[in-house]
């Protein structure tokens, strides 16, 4: 038996010129389940995405799956993509073993928790401030940097990284430390009863949807790292939420950064999604 991909629609030109396209799954000619391609408007044309991809129950266990995938490479390498990606749920074991054999590796997961009814309480000694005007662009410029140096190091080109940093900085945070919604604090600590401590790290956390927020950064200068200042800062987001009535706090962590997963799951967030990537040669 043959299994191929047929055009289910036309293609689409989406937001940011992104082109996608819906795909019949076909097994000699007969329709089994769907796909849909895409290339990634974050990234650039060269980055596509496996948006979707569904196989009929009766089909499934049978290699279609991975044949559809195998031809999703294909389409994307016609359309020029050089890398492809995928999401999947993390309860989702069977997909998450498909991408592994087909060589798909983990580069990033999106975690959840959802907030007590009551705001944690900080150590003793640390105070949570907010950001600055003055403090504002050497965070940015440092966070940028930072930023794209984790994709990078993760494949991705350095003028797609630093395009995908820009364009995120003016969805998120367009004007900068004044942005609605965007709460830049920084963290103080060592400092006696009543007096200013040392800043130590900081902390980005804003709405993500009605009722999540979502940590977009965080970090611990290097020199005061192993203390549990970054645990502080993650109960600072919690405290943030709170106030701001919502329920639910997301974040992302790069593979390979064990120490932060460690943290977060010590503190009660939960893999809801996984990132995987490969290169199309």
């Amino acid at each position: 038996m043959t299994t191929t991909l047929r055009p289910a629609e036309p293609e689409q030109r989406r937001r940011g010129g992104a082109r996608a396209r819906r795909f019949h799954v076909c097994v000699n000619g007969r329709p089994v389940g769907e796909t849909t391609l895409s290339t990634d408007a974050r990234f650039g044309p060269e980055a596509g995405r496996i948006v979707a991809l569904r196989i009929d129950h009766d089909q499934q266990r049978r290699g279609r799956g991975t044949v559809a995938a195998l031809a999703a490479e294909e389409v994307l390498r016609g359309w020029g993509c050089r890398r492809i990606e995928v999401s999947v749920r993390a309860q989702d074991t069977a997909a998450l073993r498909l991408a592994g054999v087909l060589g798909y590796a983990v580069r990033n997961r999106s975690m959840l928790k959802a907030l007590s009814d009551v705001p944690p309480a900080l150590p003793e000694g640390s105070v949570v401030r907010p950001m600055t005007e003055a403090e504002y662009p050497g965070w940015a410029a440092r966070r940028r940097d930072e930023y794209v140096r984790s994709w990078t190091e993760r494949g991705v080109p350095e003028e797609q990284a630093l395009a995908k940093a820009e364009a995120d900085d003016r969805a998120a945070l367009p004007e900068g430390l004044a942005t609605p919604g965007a709460l830049l604090r920084v963290l103080e600590a060592g400092g006696a009863r009543g007096t200013a401590g040392e800043a130590v790290g900081d902390l980005w956390v804003g709405r993500r949807d009605e009722d999540t927020g979502f940590v977009f950064d965080v970090r611990v200068a290097e020199e005061h790292r192993g203390r549990g200042h970054g645990r502080t800062l993650m109960l600072a987001a919690e405290r943030e939420c709170l106030a701001a009535g919502l329920e639910w706090l997301g974040l992302n962590v790069f593979a390979g950064n064990e120490a932060a997963e460690g943290l977060y799951a010590a503190l009660g967030y939960e893999v809801t999604e996984v990132h995987l990537a490969k290169p199309l040669v």
